[in-house]
């Protein structure tokens, strides 16, 4: 591993911080980041947010591994890891835009048509206007093929019913991608095809779910005679696989190259230093710091994984499994590390609100939001079946149904 910048990286680096110097004010040292969560319950949070974002884009640092006839400056993965490291020093919105302008946009940009690339990629990569990713449904979580939401064809359009969720945004945005079924007579991954649609279209209804941070983060969105013009296609009929598994590699990417989910360490032990114990601190107590001392070691030891992955990226090479290590540990973590927090807190660890407790209501935050953590970008379960085969090579899972007619597949319906 090579923890120093190539003097192209350095360069890369300062050329980042000078713009930021002159358009942001810097975080006051051990500041944490605002996070999407914190951030989406202000006032005029989204136009803020897009406001920088479009100020970015001005300048030429919007969406910057974005081939520069889209708008980008076709920079390399290791200087969009240099970018957030340093615009996370700053006082600026979270990017709330990553659904569409690092796993969409790409896919756009890998099988949209020509007309499709001219009317999309510019108001997406400013923030303009604001996707979402219309995955996910009730019976087809980790097993995204066997989704079920249905597209007819009629003429030039397709008819669309069904239902999905877990829709992150949904309820703000424009536009979405979404994967349908329009073939139920060819094996799960066959027969699903890709389209664009218009968040406003008749029939598209939106209902946030209400999670248990406070938040409504997530959505169901109903599909209900939807019609969508062939012109929004993206790829061929039954080819959809393809796209979708193209957005699911940016999204695995896009999620790793965000900023801190969280407090760390050095809030953890602030934390002790400072709440009363029964008489005395609580750092003082033998058993929290040896529970701090174990967090320390799983936290070194996901980030010292993490640096394989930036070493890769600098070096030119495509990561390995890094990321899904990283995921697996990293979520399992930081929700062990808040529900201690809120057991050093005592009776103010069941508070809520980022106001309380002293000013450490982010970790009561971090503990209701952590689930989602391990659920987004691929379970814990997932996360250990790719560990399993790419990296200690043990055999994959039977899949029985991968071959068979969707169909002809059993399901626990009547």
């Amino acid at each position: 591993m090579d923890f120093e910048d190539t003097p192209e990286e350095a360069a890369f680096r300062e050329e980042a911080r000078t713009w930021l110097d002159a358009n942001a004010d810097r975080l006051d040292p051990g500041a944490r980041p605002i996070g999407i969560a914190e951030w989406r319950d202000r006032d005029n949070a989204i136009p803020d947010a897009q406001a920088w974002m479009a100020r970015k884009a001005d300048a030429g640092w919007a969406c910057i591994t974005w081939p520069q006839q889209y708008g980008g400056r076709g920079a390399t993965p290791i200087q969009n890891v240099i970018w957030g490291q340093e615009e996370s020093r700053c006082r600026v919105p979270p990017n709330m835009f990553t659904i569409g302008q690092g796993m969409l946009g790409p896919t756009l940009m890998a099988h949209g048509t020509d007309a499709q690339k001219s009317r999309y990629l510019e108001p997406l990569l400013r923030a303009d206007e604001i996707w979402c990713q219309l995955f996910s449904e009730p019976g087809a979580g980790s097993d995204l093929a066997a989704l079920r939401t249905a597209a007819v064809r009629d003429g030039d359009e397709w008819v669309v019913n069904g239902q999905k969720i877990w829709t992150s945004g949904a309820q703000y945005s424009d536009y979405g991608m979404v994967i349908t079924r329009n073939d139920a007579n060819v094996p799960k991954h066959q027969g699903l095809t890709y389209f664009i649609v218009d968040m406003k279209s008749p029939g598209i209804e939106v209902r946030p779910i209400r999670q248990m941070n406070g938040t409504s983060g997530f959505n169901e969105v109903f599909f209900n005679d939807v019609r969508i013009h062939d012109a929004n296609r993206v790829g061929e009929v039954g080819d959809g696989w393809r796209g979708a598994i193209t957005t699911l590699m940016n999204e695995r990417s896009a999620i790793g190259s965000g900023g801190p989910p969280g407090p760390g360490i050095h809030e953890l032990v602030q934390l002790a230093r400072q709440t009363d114990w029964g008489g005395h601190r609580a750092i003082d107590d033998a058993s929290v710091r040896q529970q701090i001392a174990d967090f320390y070691i799983r936290a070194k030891g996901a980030q010292y994984t993490g640096y394989r992955t930036l070493t890769a990226l600098s070096r030119g090479q495509t990561p390995g499994p890094e990321s899904s290590i990283g995921k697996l540990v990293g979520a399992a973590l930081r929700q062990e590390m808040a529900g201690f927090a809120c057991d050093v807190l005592g009776a103010a660890g069941t508070l809520t609100g980022l106001g309380t407790a002293g000013g450490v209501g982010a970790w009561q935050e971090m503990l209701l939001s952590a689930p989602g953590g391990r659920l987004a970008g691929g379970t814990d379960e997932v996360m250990r079946n790719i560990i399993a085969e790419r990296v200690l090579g043990l055999p994959p899972e039977i899949r029985i149904d991968k071959d068979r007619v969707f169909s002809d597949v059993p399901t626990g319906r009547g």
